[in-house]
């Protein structure tokens, strides 16, 4: 996977990487959506119509030149009104995405909009956002209504389109996407979660409280070495972080992994970096409590100190939000893998653990993984722990499937768990503790 640097790729290039991660994602189908960038000199490069968008290359891009002009092989995209229309509304904004991805279009066609105070960081990365009514596909009357919408509240960045899907817009192009891949995990978190009950939502002060929990004075040292086992271990970690957005595990914007390195020393993902795009050099070391020099850890690395000073069996930590996972994170309702039996043997009994408590008691909940290799945290994140990283990740995808297979169950019909005698024999045949 390329990494997007905007400071150094062609727009042309960005659309076309951009395009095809969303294309790759299911977010969008061989016709539908289009993306565009408008550079320093106001030229607008915009995807081509009628263009197949798991295919695009860097020569299908068009542009349309500031005074009308355009150049490319094709026609650019009919939806080029709305585009011109939000750049002319909103003049500090230089990339604009529009697709149906299958969750917002479920918003759209209902005439909602998803609330994202699901979890912190939708409403950190997405905001509010607004609702446009519906007019013809391409026409200028619908560009009028878009920017009509976002002018009415200068904070949105993303609004729905009645029975049409999304349009988003972003400072660059990664900011646009990141906004987009955010919102529709936070529209799948909301459905799933109403598939199994009713979502919790967090207020204002929750969120605004939980942000000022993050540690931003973390002491640093200098003498950093790079030993060929520690350079393994960063290769590892870029590899699972990779693997994990690849089976859908992880979005650009959130997820964390972290290995043991030597006794309680142990590297660690950055916050800001797009998942998606993570390299080895990204990874932060995190050696007697101290930070590599001219590097930011995860916010979560205090916990996972503490999970590694307090665990010696745990060399790996995985957290992250995966989109049915959170259903039951977001829903309140009990995470029961007694299941299938690999799903109790994985996992055990998952608890959940009330919103910020990683955060404000970090020590009790490094205490639990004693006892148990996974948690869930209310409107927030799945933790999940083991010894190699492989392993860890294992458990990760055996918790949602595990998570899929009940929501998938819920219309049919009540779980029918398996029984206390049943998993008193799994602990028995298995070892477990």
């Amino acid at each position: 996977m390329k990494q997007l640097d905007t400071k150094f790729m062609h727009p042309a290039e960005q659309l076309t990487v951009i395009i095809g991660r969303i294309y790759r994602s299911g977010m969008t189908t061989t016709s539908g959506g289009n993306l565009s960038i408008r550079d320093e000199n106001g030229d607008i490069w915009i995807t081509p119509s009628a263009v197949d968008k798991g295919s695009l290359t860097p020569r299908d891009i068009m542009c349309v030149k500031k005074d009308g002009t355009i150049i490319g092989p094709h026609k650019p995209s009919s939806e080029l009104p709305f585009h011109k229309a939000i750049y002319e509304m909103k003049p500090e904004m230089t990339a604009v995405i529009h697709a149906h991805p299958p969750a917002l279009v479920s918003f759209s066609i209902t005439g909602q909009v998803p609330d994202t105070n699901i979890i912190p960081q939708a409403r950190r990365v997405c905001g509010r956002v607004g609702f446009a009514p519906y007019d013809v596909p391409g026409s200028a009357e619908l560009g009028v209504k878009i920017a009509e919408e976002f002018r009415k509240n200068p904070s949105y960045k993303a609004v729905i389109m009645e029975n049409h899907g999304v349009v988003l817009c972003g400072t660059d192009m990664m900011d646009a996407y990141q906004r987009f891949e955010t919102l529709e995990f936070c529209a799948r978190t909301i459905i799933n979660a109403k598939t199994l009950g009713e979502p919790t939502y967090l207020t204002d002060q929750q969120i605004g409280a939980f942000e000022k929990t993050f540690p931003t004075d973390f002491p640093h040292f200098m003498d950093v070495t790079y030993p060929s086992d520690e350079r393994a271990i960063r290769s590892e970690i870029v590899k699972m972080v990779r693997r994990s957005c690849d089976q859908g595990l992880m979005i650009s914007t959130y997820g964390t992994v972290s290995v043991r390195w030597r006794g309680n020393d142990f590297l660690i993902t950055p916050p800001d970096v797009p998942r998606w795009d993570i390299e080895p050099e990204h990874i932060v070391q995190v050696k007697d409590g101290m930070v590599e020099a001219g590097k930011v850890p995860s916010r979560s690395v205090a916990l996972h100190q503490k999970i590694y000073q307090m665990n010696p069996h745990i060399n790996s930590i995985i957290l992250t939000q995966s989109p049915n996972l959170m259903a039951f994170s977001t829903s309140g309702v009990k995470f029961d893998v007694r299941t299938i039996p690999e799903s109790w043997i994985f996992l055990q009994d998952v608890p959940t653990l009330p919103f910020g408590m990683q955060y404000e008691e970090s020590g009790k909940v490094a205490e639990l993984f004693a006892k148990v290799p996974a948690v869930l945290v209310a409107n927030d994140s799945v933790i999940v722990t083991g010894d190699k990283l492989l392993q860890t990740f294992d458990k990760l995808e055996v918790a949602e499937f595990s998570a899929k297979s009940l929501i998938m169950a819920a219309p049919i019909g009540k779980l029918k768990p398996i029984n206390d005698k049943q998993i008193e024999d799994l602990r028995v045949a298995f070892h477990v503790k």
